[in-house]
Parts: C-alpha cells; structure tokens; sequence
C-alpha cells in the first residue's frame, strides 16, 4: 500500500477519525448516560491518545531515533524484534 500524499485526503483522513470517535463516543454514553460512564469514557479517551503519542512520538524521538514507525502493526513487529534480539544476545561479559 502506498503512502497517502494527498494533504486533502490527509486531512479528511483525520477528521473522519474524530467523527468516528465522536460518534462512538456518543453512542456509547447514550447506552448508559450517567456521570461514572462519561468520566470512564473520557479516561479512556485521554489514555489511548497518550499511548499513541507514547508509541509514535516519545519511542522513535527517544528510545529507538533510528527508527521510524509507519502504524500499530510497526510498532508491534519492532517490539517482537526487539524482544528477540535481547533473547539472542549473549550474557554481559560472554562472548
């Protein structure tokens, strides 16, 4: 799949995704409309963008600068690479 150039399909791109959010978020509150359900929904919220801002921003600009993530599925092959290379390599000391 080829990277998306388009600035304007960029930016539908990313307001298609916060309508959805919007919408979900909406859809889920009316289910259940209470206080403890719209303070756990935004928690919720509040964390998964933390971790994306984590995962794309804080690892490739401070663990990892070398590499450059392109999506979730990225981020979790690097991970099991990672995982394995720390397995593979040697005790301290052992060569």
């Amino acid at each position: 799949m080829r990277d998306l150039q388009s600035s304007k399909l960029i930016w539908l791109k990313g307001w298609l995704f916060l309508l959805l959010g919007i919408a979900s978020v909406v859809l889920v509150f009316l289910e259940a409309p209470s206080l403890k359900v719209a303070l756990l929904l935004a928690l919720a919220v509040w964390s998964f963008c933390r971790a994306y801002y984590f995962a794309f921003y804080v690892l490739e600009r401070y663990v990892d600068p070398g590499f450059k993530f392109s999506g979730l599925s990225s981020l979790v092959a690097y991970l099991i690479r990672k995982r394995h290379a720390v397995r593979d390599e040697p005790p301290p000391g052992q060569l």
